[in-house]
């Protein structure tokens, strides 16, 4: 790119026009539900221990930090908004930048824009409903939606590509792959059943989704995240993922409310990022005390906004939707 134009910005003026006409339909969707809009910080002493998720850390050199304090950039605002509902705000929502670090392509930018919220006394099926009533109305003159379809994460898998996650093993899971030319990346060994199963999911089971809504829910314990597990054979996490036009576009919960569980996945994914030689991360201790004290019920979900507005507008790559994407930044 010339220096005469790098100074522009990716995203058309249409584009930067449709992000600030669809935040202001999520603004007014919430306000009519009296759901209460919050603003927490992007720095946080405590990160993300998922092994899957890389942060960006800083450090802060001012007063009260004898050698400089590590910080991380929040790649969700989750952590502190679980604070707020312990301290009793009731359901909330939130519209921030997010950070991940090591993600960039079609429908990544390390920055990009997030919409989060939390529903008291809701469960993730309620969420989902709710997910599709927004939906509908942010998009209603824009995309009209056809009736949403809704999948258990077992029933995809079996209907699609004819693998019960519950029972079979990486050599059924392999011999589909290699039925279709999809090699697995040689950092993914044997014993890592999940991301078998999330090759199978991004590479085979995806590309096959209608393209209009389709909710997930219903995944294995093991991929439960922060997520309550409900029992049954096999126990399955309360979580859904929602798609529309065959994009990822969020991911809920029914929330966790147990503390000590809560203490013990942080632990169980430190051991994990050990084991495949990534740096561990501190723990939130204030989520962890904020649980303690009494998380109430609730469900919470986040939506990207940028693949919102790719599919609302028709855009091939992520940078098309953002003024300054990671290139131009």
């Amino acid at each position: 790119m010339s220096e005469a134009r790098e100074w522009r910005p990716a995203a058309t003026l249409d584009f930067l026009r449709l992000r600030a006409e669809l935040l202001t339909r999520i603004r007014r969707y919430f306000n009519s539900a009296g759901v209460l809009e919050v603003d927490t910080p992007a720095l946080s002493m405590g990160g993300a221990t998922d092994p899957a998720i890389q942060s960006f850390i800083t450090t802060y050199h001012g007063p009260g930090s004898c050698h400089g304090a590590g910080f991380y950039l929040h790649t969700s605002p989750e952590f502190p908004m679980k604070r707020l509902l312990a301290a009793g705000t009731g359901s909330i929502y939130q519209i921030c930048k997010v950070f991940r670090d090591g993600e960039s392509g079609r429908y990544h930018n390390p920055e990009y824009t997030l919409l989060e919220w939390y529903r008291t006394g809701c469960d993730h099926v309620a969420l989902m409903a709710e997910v599709e009533s927004l939906l509908r109305a942010v998009l209603v003159d824009i995309m009209p939606l056809a009736p949403a379809r809704y999948w258990t994460y077992r029933e995809l898998f079996k209907t699609t590509a004819g693998i019960d996650p519950a029972t079979s093993t990486v050599n059924e899971i392999r011999q589909v792959l290699n039925a279709r030319g999809i090699s697995a990346s040689p950092g993914l060994t044997e014993d890592m059943f999940d991301g078998w199963l999330d090759l199978l999911l991004t590479h085979v089971i995806e590309p096959a989704l209608d393209t209009g809504l389709v909710f997930v829910s219903d995944y294995p314990a093991s991929q439960a995240a922060l997520a309550r597990l409900r029992s049954g054979d096999p126990p399955v996490a309360e979580r859904f993922e929602v798609y529309l036009g065959g994009i990822e576009l969020a991911n809920g919960y029914h929330e966790l409310t147990d503390a000590s569980e809560q203490r013990r996945r942080f632990e169980q994914d430190n051991a994990r990022r050990c084991a495949r030689g990534l740096a561990t991360v501190e723990p939130d201790r204030r989520l962890l005390a904020a649980m303690q004290s009494g998380l109430p019920d609730c469900a919470g979900v986040a939506l990207g906004i940028d693949r919102l507005l790719m599919i609302a507008g028709g855009a091939a790559h992520i940078d098309e939707v953002i003024a300054f994407p990671l290139e131009h930044a």
